[in-house]
């Protein structure tokens, strides 16, 4: 079940991100944050949605996560008013690989109160 609903958040989130990434500065909603919080926020979730949502990828997910924030940061050139900043790219690319070390833990402590369930059970 959580793995089917960070399926559909992970998704969610791309198309959400790509919005505001690649729309113009009207779409993008302001939170009040400091820009560099949205970003990790936003990457953070998503890199944590996909790590829950394809647990035997995690691996490849952080080297397509990485990809993606290039590519995103790279796009953002050909759109008027967007800018690229490489402290954006290291910002989102580092947030959604921590995002997914935040699904490996949630994994490990999952797995060690569903075995401690069990054992107690017993």
């Amino acid at each position: 079940m959580v793995v089917k609903i960070a399926r559909i958040a992970a998704w969610l989130l791309v198309v959400a991100i790509v919005v505001m990434t690649l729309g113009p500065p009207t779409v993008r909603p302001v939170s009040g944050f400091n820009r560099s919080l949205e970003h990790v926020a936003a990457f953070a979730l998503l890199g944590l949605a996909f790590g829950l949502a394809y647990p035997n990828r995690r691996m490849l997910l952080a080297l397509i996560g990485v990809v993606i924030a290039a590519l995103m940061e790279t796009l953002q050139l050909a759109v008027p008013g967007r800018h690229a900043y490489f402290s954006d790219f290291v910002i989102n690319a580092a947030s959604a690989c921590a995002g997914l070390v935040v699904a490996v833990l949630l994994d490990g402590l999952w797995r060690r109160t569903a075995g401690a369930i069990r054992r107690d059970g017993e």
